[in-house]
């Protein structure tokens, strides 16, 4: 059954764009997370009972870390401070 939102909620969830939109149900005292179908698609296997086999889960990390930023020639100063690195 599909929740139907004011033009105003919708006007909001535009303007978010992939960013999760946290939902209250006050009668219940819940809160609930509505996001765009693609954004679920690219997360809903971490939800499955069908296990993610490991080059799915590293390519799903690669995935998540260069939308992070995390391939940014900046982030390298980071790598110095590994502390499994031996300098």
């Amino acid at each position: 059954m599909p929740i139907r939102l004011t033009e105003d909620q919708w006007s909001e969830a535009r303007h978010l764009g992939e960013v999760p939109i946290r939902v209250c149900d006050p009668a219940q005292q819940s809160t609930y997370v509505l996001l765009r179908a693609e954004v679920y698609e690219r997360f809903k296997a971490l939800f499955e009972d069908d296990p993610v086999t490991e080059p799915e889960r590293m390519f799903q990390l690669r995935q998540f870390g260069q939308r992070a930023g995390w391939d940014d020639p900046q982030m390298d100063i980071y790598d110095d401070l590994d502390p499994r690195r031996k300098s």
